[in-house]
């Protein structure tokens, strides 16, 4: 019998052809819907393969079920949807898709800067809804970024490519990072800063951290309070390392002057989310990566690492090295 992969999310089948000329092949059946649990356990029972998204949770429960499972190849960077302690005691491979969404997350970035500085948004519904009844000096005024404070959280790749962006705004460059990045310092001008000292000098404060147990809870109330009146803050990383209340009360009292937000602390949200409601708040649906070109590559690659595994080779883009 051929392996059996079952994939999350329904995809194109040119997307996936890789597979379906090699394999057994099943999709949910819905592209924007997870598949329910119970409907992901009994497929995990009898997967070799599993293609996720970064909204299912791959637990030591489903891991333990996957009898069969050798690969769990996820459609993001990030991986902090899966027990990797638990596959990686079970020798089960686990891959993402770094890199070849880098410069469009960063595209996604500055898009969501721009938007809430310049209240983009809420200036093209305010036209939408007929308010538009003439010009005067301060009508929907936002903020300048050329020549502005950037303080960036999480100077991976996508950080870097969003500080090359920054470099052509003339924008000062300050970063927070686990590790110091030489190059970006000499070829950028970034300039390495503690945490605290970056929220409270930087006009943006921009996150693209990973979510760890560091991580986090990250951005509370006190985090907010040290910013400035006018600063921005812009969350296209993982939305558990804000707290939302935090943020809230932050916005609704004049602590700090806006937001742009890709990602929440559990998602998706409702209309009624109290973040939306505020006028200064520029909100997408986790759309970080999503442009044809780059989420078909995302897709290809996984196929392609579920491919090899299951062939008896090497994956491209493997997390947890040492089941090798």
């Amino acid at each position: 019998m051929k392996p059996y992969v079952y994939i999350t999310r329904k995809l194109s089948e040119e997307t996936i052809k890789e597979l379906t000329e090699n394999f057994e092949v099943k999709m949910w059946d819905h592209e924007d819907l997870p598949a329910p649990r119970e409907v992901l356990m009994n497929e995990a029972k009898r997967a070799s393969a599993l293609i996720t998204m970064l909204s299912d949770k791959v637990d030591e429960e489903l891991l333990t079920a996957g009898e069969n499972l050798k690969i769990v190849s996820n459609l993001a960077v990030g991986f902090d949807n899966i027990d990797l302690e638990t596959a990686t005691k079970r020798g089960i491979i686990v891959t993402n898709t770094p890199d070849v969404l880098t410069e469009t997350t960063a595209d996604l970035t500055w898009a969501l800067l721009m938007s809430a500085a310049r209240r983009i948004v809420e200036a093209a519904e305010y036209v939408k809804a007929g308010k538009w009844e003439g010009w005067s000096p301060y009508l929907l005024a936002g903020h300048d970024v050329y020549g502005k404070i950037i303080g960036i959280v999480g100077m991976g790749k996508i950080g870097e490519a969003v500080a090359r962006r920054a470099k052509g705004f003339g924008m000062e460059i300050l970063y927070h990072n686990r590790t110091r990045k030489t190059e970006a310092e000499i070829e950028l001008g970034a300039v390495y800063s503690t945490f605290d000292e970056l929220v409270a000098k930087s006009d943006y404060v921009v996150t693209l951290a990973p979510l760890t147990a560091e991580t986090r809870n990250l951005f509370t109330a006190d985090v907010f309070a040290k910013m400035k009146n006018s600063a921005i803050f812009i969350n296209a990383g993982r939305g558990p390392v804000m707290d939302e209340q935090a943020l809230y009360e932050a916005l609704k009292n004049g602590e700090i002057a806006g937001a742009g937000l890709d990602v929440f602390e559990k998602e998706p949200i409702s209309a009624d989310h109290p973040l939306l409601q505020l006028p200064n708040v520029t909100a997408i649906p986790h759309i970080g990566s999503a442009s044809t070109e780059t989420r078909t590559t995302m897709i290809k690659l996984c196929c392609s690492n579920v491919k090899a595994v299951l062939n008896g080779d090497s994956p491209k883009t493997i997390v947890n090295k040492q089941v090798l």
